[in-house]
């Protein structure tokens, strides 16, 4: 079977063309012929898939399908509770841990009608990887094993890029929706700060942490993030307000859409490889084409960005798991350890600096964006590194290109823009205003429907 997305799937079920169950066992056959090079599930939960499937063709048959998710598969990064199934973060610390209830993401999911497929692997509770010292191997890029997939989310990246899945829950602290979106070739977006509940989801740096959807292309994110979003008292950061129609701007075209280019944190503060480069310069010239209007913005270099957010980041890292990093460190993985470690030793002044430092660059964007609806930038600096070329400390290597929104609080979005020298993808960042998630699809989307590049999937897939 031909890869749907998850609009393609939800028309052909409504229709009564394509039954979740056949779906679902076609997405099962590709784990079992590929998972064990790619490593993207920590637990296939085949029964319970099937078992969903069922319930799913059952509930259609009788009443119609309940929205566009119904009988669609789809997986869970395992730092998401999930009931009666193990929920182990990718670490010997939580072994054998089974929730009894959902996460809220798992729950809006469960409610709209998906087919559980799984847990898919991460970085330990998030942090940290590629790791080869932890319970799992971590998860290889589907357009060659050797590489990696960026992280947290790598299994999400890996899982839907390879048809394993239709989507699945990714979530962001610094770039872990987009780093494995744009590394391996999909659409991932990171929502704005608030708008997905994270009750139920292992922490990472609680002022940075997003939950959001990861799938083929930005309409399916968009269908997804619309069971998603929504308030929920139990997340002390979840915003109190009206859910828009997150899918209302696609296909209206982009003219007169008014799009920032933040042409120096990819050509000057830390420049991009050429294939990155010819992939963004195409974009502007594609959203030209359609009748946008295209300008530069600058804002601080990348390098203030990165610096505020790591700090914050690697601080409520080590609060949230300080109570196992005095009394249970070696169980950790390394670079866990290490970074654990290093955020206990920033000062409390430093961390008020940092926290000072965010309102101000927050209150930079807003400015900058005044007048725009959109702005452009790289979602990672080039194609997947090999996974026993990332260093160490990483986070320290270079600056994250990602991290600024995070920073923000901003919704921002990584779209496949081409592919580089060795076959694998580059990608684009598009970032919006607060809540303004429908223009960052009206964009995105836009972008992938006029241009090619949603029709090439992996060769280990099989299919064109």
């Amino acid at each position: 079977m031909t890869i749907p997305t998850i609009a393609e799937a939800a028309s052909l079920i409504a229709a009564r063309k394509l039954s979740p169950v056949e779906l679902t066992q076609a997405c099962l056959d590709r784990m079992q012929r590929m998972d064990g090079a790619l490593h993207a599930f920590i637990l296939p939960t085949q029964e319970r898939a099937l078992a969903d499937a069922r319930a799913a063709e059952a509930a259609i048959m009788k009443d119609g399908p309940r929205g566009k998710l119904h009988g669609i598969p789809m997986g869970l990064k395992d730092i998401v509770d999930t009931a009666g199934i193990p929920t182990t973060c990718q670490s010997r610390l939580l072994a054998g841990n089974v929730p009894t209830t959902d996460a809220a993401c798992a729950r809006s999911l469960a409610a709209a009608g998906t087919v559980l497929m799984g847990k898919l692997t991460t970085h330990e509770f998030a942090d940290g990887g590629p790791s080869f010292d932890l319970p799992a191997p971590p998860a290889r890029n589907p357009w060659n094993p050797d590489h990696f997939t960026a992280g947290s989310s790598s299994g999400t990246g890996a899982a839907v890029a390879s048809g394993m899945i239709l989507c699945g829950i990714g979530t962001d602290t610094g770039g872990s929706i987009r780093g494995p979106a744009a590394l391996c070739g999909i659409a991932g977006i990171k929502p704005t700060y608030g708008l997905v509940s994270r009750a139920g989801v292992a922490p990472a740096a609680y002022s940075l942490d997003t939950i959001g959807p990861m799938a083929w292309t930005a309409e399916d994110c968009a269908i997804m993030l619309q069971a998603l979003a929504g308030y929920d008292p139990a997340d002390p950061a979840s915003a109190d307000r009206l859910v828009p129609d997150f899918s209302a701007l696609l296909g209206t075209g982009l003219k007169g859409v008014r799009i920032g280019v933040l042409r120096h944190f990819h050509e000057t503060d830390s420049p991009v490889s050429p294939a990155v480069q010819a992939g963004i310069d195409n974009a502007v010239a594609v959203f030209q084409a359609m009748g946008a209007v295209i300008s530069d913005v600058t804002v601080s270099p990348m390098q203030d960005w990165h610096a505020c957010g790591s700090l914050i980041s690697m601080t409520e890292r080590a609060a949230a798991y300080e109570e196992w990093a005095r009394t249970r460190l070696g169980e950790f993985s390394e670079r866990v350890q290490r970074r654990l470690m290093l955020g206990a030793m920033v000062s409390g002044v430093d961390y008020v600096q940092a926290v000072r430092r965010r309102r101000e660059l927050r209150a930079e964007l807003r400015v900058a964006m005044a007048e725009l609806d959109v702005v452009l930038t790289a979602a990672a600096f080039g194609e997947a590194p090999k996974m026993d070329a990332i260093p160490r400390w990483d986070v320290f290597d270079r600056p994250s290109i990602t991290i600024p929104f995070n920073v923000a609080g901003y919704p921002a979005m990584s779209v496949c823009s081409g592919f580089g020298p060795n076959g694998l993808p580059v990608s684009l960042q598009i970032v919006g205003k607060p809540f303004q998630e429908a223009t960052v699809f009206q964009v995105a989307d836009a972008f992938e429907k006029e241009t090619g590049f949603r029709a090439r999937r992996p060769a280990m897939v099989g299919e064109a």
